[in-house]
C-alpha cells in the first residue's frame, strides 16, 4: 500500500478549532478534544438561541403593548383585534417602541383603534 502524506492538513484543522474556542475557560480552549467538544456545543446551542432570540422578543414586545394599552384602559388582544378591523399595519417592534418613546403617539393610536368599532 502506498504512503500517505497528508501535509498540514490536520494541522489546519485543529488550529482552526482551537481558534474557534478563544475565550474558553481552561482545558477548553486549550486542548483539541474537549476544545472540539465545547464548540460544536457552542455552536448547537448559537444555531438554536438565534431563532429563540426572535421569540423572546416577540414576547418582550408584547408584554410592553400590552402594559401601554391597558393604561389606555383596552387589553392588548382587543387592541390588536380593534387595528385589524381599522387596518392599521403596525407590526409589534414599533407598537412597543411608541409605547416606550412616544405614549403620546401610542394613545393616539389605541384611540384610533378604539373608534372603529
Amino acid at each position: 500500500m502506498t504512503r500517505v502524506k497528508r501535509g498540514n492538513v490536520a494541522r489546519k484543522r485543529r488550529k482552526k478549532i482551537l481558534k474557534l474556542a478563544k475565550g474558553f475557560r481552561g482545558s477548553h480552549s486549550k486542548l483539541f478534544r474537549t476544545a472540539n467538544q465545547q464548540v460544536m456545543k457552542a455552536l448547537r446551542n448559537s444555531y438554536r438561541d438565534r431563532r429563540k432570540r426572535k421569540r423572546d422578543f416577540r414576547r418582550l414586545w408584547i408584554t410592553r403593548i400590552n402594559a401601554a394599552s391597558r393604561q389606555q384602559g383596552m387589553s392588548y388582544s382587543q387592541l390588536i383585534g380593534q387595528m385589524k378591523k381599522v387596518d392599521i399595519q403596525l407590526n409589534r417592534k414599533m407598537l412597543a417602541q411608541l409605547a416606550v418613546l412616544d405614549p403620546q403617539a401610542f394613545a393616539k393610536v389605541v384611540e384610533v383603534a378604539a373608534q372603529g368599532k
